[in-house]
């Protein structure tokens, strides 16, 4: 059996938003439009015709509207007669006239319900999926399932194994790019698949205590150097995102960029012990008779059969294993223990450039790496707080479920800014007789490799090709490795002084850490943080916007506590080596943290950051 495993997921989503606005441009709305229902009938049996013809199974996740049809009904039991395709339960597709005159809004988002008539909708739901099939479903899913949610749907139907949770990246640069429009903001999960924390949907559970029972896929596999750069929508191996970000030949209606994405989950492997996954997710108003983004009817069901051909081709070759959502749930938790994180050494293969990313994800944090900022931190999630972050209507975030960050370029502008303060990064620079040079200016390339310790426990190295730095007198050659350890929170982050042009001359290096949290590009109130630095002396700084600055030879810690997110977040040396803290300001509401210290030539300066959850 292949480790490139591949969920096949079919919405028979009979009200879709993007058939229902062409169809009925200009009409009252009508959710009882015939014209719409035949049509997304006669859509989701070509899909379902595209999967079986190429040998692939089909997850059908019914929706609320879809139990009231009974020839989809029917189609779904047909098909998992003959081609043990599994029967689902979606939480999307809500919106018919069984729901409008039951629940009397407009809210079609599970998540954004208080959480009195989540409960209340998820039981309706499920129950007349009961009433239809006899049987409750083994797997559910959205495009964002809270935590909330997640431990009704288990406590009340422990049957349920496996869900669709969240969308990667589905947040402010998508908002923006639906002009304002798209208020699904939920960035900070997971790409790949992985088991919920019983506090937090985004944030993988560490143990047993904190499994949630259900085991979490992504909704749609994305592109994560253009999907992070960009609107995600238009980047990932459902076909019509291809078509959508126009990135196909509008002559040959050929598209080699979606089998390159698909090709380069399948190298996943080589970073997660032999395994890798993809998903398709797809419903109805992506194949409308009319066409969709700019682009015809035929051409959308072209995409379609092409994506389910090479998938296809590969199950023949043994190259794939396509599996239903139960069946995968049951693999993962056989495969996949809770400590062990999820890597991806990303390549850029659209834009043509030689940029790469790693990305890293375990239960106490999400990191990405850049390798064009000369190994640079660009975004970091605390997932060792396990923030418990209500949300719907009745809490305090009635719309935004992302995680917050501590650091993340593309909303605090990371290292390369246009004013005088500093955006959020975690970097190094190189000081030589009053030039500096930060290693943010220095694009380089990575390596995956693993190392075990005495008691097997992995840990993942990137490894930097060296780069050479030129001052004025004195080129040097510097080699970074980031080291990061199973189990423990925390990233070592290694300089070495590979050769220096006058061996007997000496640099300083400063380590160090710009950082806030939030979940949008707007600033929170910083007040309430409380930054440390331990060594020969200790200081403490109350975060004011006073732009003070503290620090202490031979430091053992430099740390901020930041209460708005349970986080405390912290810099650790084993050398002796000088610690400073800084306080932001109005302007530049960040903080820093850091060290200095002085190396010759072949000399090496390790530093660790750490994450905890604050008391």
């Amino acid at each position: 059996m292949s480790n490139f495993i591949l969920n096949v997921i079919h919405r028979p989503e009979l009200v879709p938003e993007y058939s229902s606005t062409i169809l009925g441009q200009g009409k009252e709305e009508n959710l009882a439009n015939k014209a719409v229902i035949i049509e997304s009938l006669d859509i989701f049996k070509v899909q379902q015709r595209l999967a079986h013809e190429n040998g692939l199974k089909v997850t059908i996740q019914m929706t609320y509207a879809a139990l009231f049809n009974e020839e989809a009904v029917e189609i779904a039991k047909h098909d998992h007669e003959m081609y043990g395709d599994e029967i689902a339960l979606s939480l999307l597709g809500l919106p018919c006239e069984e729901f409008r005159r039951k629940y009397k809004t407009k809210d079609f988002c599970i998540w954004m319900f208080s959480l009195e008539d989540k409960k209340t909708i998820i039981q309706e739901v499920f129950e007349k999926f009961y009433e239809k099939f006899g049987f409750y479903p083994k797997s559910t899913g959205s495009y964002y399932l809270d935590a909330d949610s997640i431990n009704f749907i288990k406590e009340k139907y422990p049957i349920v194994k496996c869900a669709v949770a969240t969308c990667w990246e589905e947040g402010p640069k998508t908002y923006h790019t639906c002009n304002n429009s798209w208020y699904t903001l939920f960035d900070g999960g997971p790409w790949a698949p992985w088991i919920p924390s019983k506090q937090n949907t985004h944030a993988p559970a560490a143990n047993k205590e904190e499994d949630s029972g259900i085991v979490a896929i992504p909704h749609l596999s994305r592109d994560l150097i253009a999907c992070y750069d960009g609107n995600g929508s238009n980047f990932g191996t459902h076909p019509q995102n291809v078509l959508r970000g126009m990135i196909y030949d509008t002559d040959t209606w050929e598209y080699p960029y979606l089998y390159n994405l698909i090709d380069q989950y399948r190298s996943l492997e080589k970073y997660n012990n032999g395994y890798a996954y993809n998903m398709m997710f797809v419903g109805p108003g992506w194949m409308n008779k009319k066409g969709r983004w700019e682009a015809p009817y035929e051409l959308l069901v072209k995409s379609y059969s092409d994506g389910c051909k090479y998938y296809g081709q590969l199950k023949k070759e043994g190259k794939l294993t396509d599996m239903t959502m139960s069946e995968f749930a049951d693999y993962y938790r056989e495969k996949k223990h809770y400590t062990e994180p999820e890597c991806a050494l990303w390549r850029d293969i659209l834009y043509g450039s030689d940029k790469q990313l790693f990305w890293y994800c375990d239960p106490y944090m999400r990191a990405c790496v850049n390798m064009d900022q000369g190994g640079a931190i660009v975004d970091l999630r605390p997932y060792t707080a396990k923030l418990k972050w209500e949300v719907g209507i009745g809490t305090k975030h009635v719309q935004d479920a992302s995680y917050p960050f501590l650091i993340q370029e593309k909303y605090r502008a990371g290292y390369f800014t246009h004013y005088a303060g500093e955006g959020t990064i975690r970097s190094a620079k190189v000081c030589y007789k009053g030039e500096e040079v930060d290693l943010c200016l220095c694009r380089t390339k990575g390596h995956f490799s693993e190392e075990k310790n005495t008691n097997g426990i992995a840990t993942r190295v990137l490894t930097l090709n060296p780069v050479e730095i030129e001052f004025e007198g004195l080129t040097i050659k510097l080699q970074t490795k980031e080291y990061f350890e199973e189990g423990t929170g925390s990233v070592r982050i290694e300089r070495s002084i590979l050769d220096m042009s006058d061996p007997a001359e000496k640099v300083e290096i400063n380590e160090y850490m710009v950082a806030c949290y939030g979940t949008t590009e707007y600033p929170e109130d910083m007040t309430g943080i409380t930054l440390t630095v331990v060594g020969d002396t200790t200081e403490s700084i109350n975060y004011a916007y006073k732009c003070r600055e503290a620090q202490a030879t031979n430091a053992t810690l430099v740390s901020a506590v930041i209460p708005a997110i349970e986080t405390k977040v912290s810099m650790t040396a084993k050398d002796d080596a000088t610690g400073y803290i800084k306080e932001g300001y109005a302007f530049s509401p960040m903080f820093t943290l850091g060290y200095k210290k002085v190396l010759s030539n072949k000399e090496v300066f390790s530093t660790w950051l750490n994450l905890e959850k604050a008391d």
